[in-house]
C-alpha cells in the first residue's frame, strides 16, 4: 500500500504537469504511454501461446495521433479499417494462418489504439477551457471511481463481482465506485461553470450521465484486463510501477472511459 500510494502521488503530479500544457505536449506524452500499453499487451498474448502482429497496432497508433488532431472523429473508422484489413491480410498469407491470431491481433487496437485515438481527439477539443475540463473529466471519472470502488470493497466486502476474473472485487466496490463517478463527474461540470463563466459547459444532467457511463466502462476495462491476464496466466502487465503493476495495469480503466468521454465531446459539443 505504501508502494502505491507513493507511485500514486508521483503519477498524480505528472497528470497535472500534463493537463496544465495539454495540446500536442499531452497528446505525445499519451502516445508514449499508449505504445507501453501495447507492448505490455501483445507480451502478454505471446506468453499466452498466442502469435499476434506488432507491427500494425503501433503504426495504427502514430499515424492516428496527427490526424486525430487535425480532423477529429472523421479520419476513426478509415484508420482502423485500413489497418484491420492489413493486419487480416498478413495473417492470412502466413504458413499456418490462424484465426486466433486475427482476433488477439486487432485486439490492442480495439483496446488500446482507439481509446488512444479518442484521448487525441480530446486533446484537441476547443477552446482551452473545454478541453481541459474533458481530460479531468476523463481522469476523475476513471481513477476517481477505481479508487472509490477499492476502498468501499474493503470497508463493506459482501458479494463478489465477477469471482472467476477478478476475486477481489465486490458489489459494494461496484456501486461504490459508480456513484463516486456520478458525484465526480458533476462536481468537475459545477467547478468548470463557476470558474469559467463565458464558456457555455454542458448541463448537469450531461455530466451525471457522463459520469454513470464512464463510471461503468471503467469498471468493464478493469474486469476486462483483469480478463486477459487471467487468460494469458499473468499477475500483471508489468513490474516497473511499483504497487501498480504496469502501464495497462494503471490504465485499464482510463482507456474504456476514453471512449465514452469521446463520445460526448462528439455528441453533445
Amino acid at each position: 500500500m505504501v508502494q502505491r500510494l507513493i507511485t500514486g502521488s508521483a503519477l498524480t503530479l505528472g497528470l497535472i504537469a500534463l493537463l496544465y500544457l495539454g495540446g500536442w505536449v499531452f497528446t505525445i506524452v499519451a502516445c508514449l504511454c499508449f505504445t507501453v500499453a501495447i507492448r505490455e499487451e501483445l507480451h502478454a498474448l505471446e506468453q499466452g501461446g498466442h502469435k499476434p502482429l506488432h507491427w500494425v497496432s503501433y503504426a495504427t497508433l502514430y499515424v492516428s495521433a496527427p490526424l486525430m488532431m487535425v480532423y477529429s472523429y472523421v479520419v476513426m473508422i478509415p484508420i482502423l479499417t485500413v489497418f484491420a484489413f492489413v493486419t487480416l491480410l498478413l495473417i492470412m498469407r502466413r504458413q499456418e494462418p490462424n484465426l486466433v491470431d486475427v482476433m488477439v491481433s486487432v485486439l490492442p487496437m480495439l483496446t488500446v489504439v482507439l481509446p488512444g485515438m479518442c484521448i487525441y481527439g480530446i486533446a484537441a477539443a476547443q477552446p482551452r477551457s473545454m478541453q481541459l475540463f474533458l481530460l479531468v473529466l476523463l481522469f476523475v471519472v476513471s481513477i476517481g471511481g477505481d479508487t472509490f470502488a477499492y476502498f468501499a470493497g474493503v470497508l463493506i466486502g459482501g458479494q463478489k463481482l465477477c469471482p472467476r476474473i477478478s476475486p477481489k472485487k465486490t458489489v459494494s466496490g461496484a456501486l461504490g465506485g459508480l456513484l463516486a463517478s456520478i458525484l465526480l463527474a458533476m462536481l468537475v461540470g459545477w467547478i468548470f461553470t463557476r470558474s469559467v463563466p463565458e464558456v457555455q459547459f454542458p448541463p448537469y444532467w450531461a455530466n451525471l450521465l457522463v459520469g454513470l457511463f464512464g463510471g461503468i466502462a471503467g469498471q468493464m476495462g478493469d474486469l476486462f484486463a483483469s480478463m486477459v491476464k487471467r487468460h494469458c496466466g499473468v499477475k500483471d502487465f508489468g513490474h516497473w510501477l511499483p504497487g501498480h503493476g504496469g502501464m495497462l495495469d494503471r490504465m485499464d480503466s482510463i482507456v474504456f472511459t476514453a471512449i465514452i468521454v469521446y463520445c460526448y465531446r462528439v455528441i453533445l459539443l
